[in-house]
């Protein structure tokens, strides 16, 4: 491709428009490896957070093990799993999860442990089984928390989906790393720009949501 080092305009709306077809394809691919990462990432959060609830003393060997995940930098974990898933949409989708677990297995577990003791008491004089009293009244009743977390790993997902470009994927990532090597500014403003914009429709998206599934504590603000 022809270096644009010297584009006249920083934006180049004649480029948007011809392309119009790949930025929605490249959007898909933004939202798809950021819903596939952290619905799975949720699954297993969700799985960690009843062990570590079940048997306190496993929260913080989990906690450690999901920390350190989130610590490793993205590009030395993408290499990492090159020899072993290769270089495709599976080592993203392994990476991008990874960096969800420790902030939602905290947020479910913080969630359920703020549950009240006198909601507890009464599902329990209401005959409510421990495996009953746990999905029909401390997960509803944890829902902000849990929905916070959600909100929390999929705008930090969003972020980090840009950086699988190098995987040959990256949803608008694709269009920052072209732009950098191609010095044509108007594709690293697109890649950026919808990256944010498509952060904070997730976070109202999730804003709303919370608030629908969980009006008693909208009504008790």
């Amino acid at each position: 491709m022809t270096i644009h080092a010297q584009a006249g305009a920083l934006i180049d709306w004649s480029w948007i428009e011809q392309n119009a077809g790949q930025i929605w394809d490249r959007t898909i691919e933004h939202l798809t490896l950021t819903g596939i990462s952290v619905a799975l990432g949720l699954v297993i959060s969700v799985g960690l957070a009843i062990v570590a609830l079940r048997w306190r003393w496993s929260f913080s060997p989990i906690t450690w093990t999901t920390g350190f995940l989130y610590t490793i930098p993205s590009l030395a974990l993408f290499a990492f799993l090159v020899p072993l898933v290769g270089l495709n949409e599976v080592n993203a989708v392994i990476a991008l999860t990874s960096y969800t677990l420790l902030i939602l297995v905290r947020n479910i577990v913080a969630g359920i442990d703020g549950v009240p003791a006198a909601v507890l008491e009464a599902a329990d004089g209401m005959g409510y089984t421990r495996r009953a009293r746990f999905w029909r009244m401390e997960v509803p009743l944890a829902l902000p928390a849990i929905v916070a977390g959600v909100r929390i790993a999929s705008v930090t997902t969003v972020g980090l989906v840009t950086i699988t470009a190098i995987l040959g994927l990256g949803g608008y990532g694709f269009f920052i790393l072209r732009g950098l090597n191609t010095l044509f500014f108007t594709q690293m403003i697109v890649g950026v720009v919808l990256s944010v914009i498509l952060a904070t429709l997730l976070d109202f998206a999730f804003i709303l949501a919370e608030r629908t599934l969980s009006p008693w504590a909208r009504s008790s603000q």
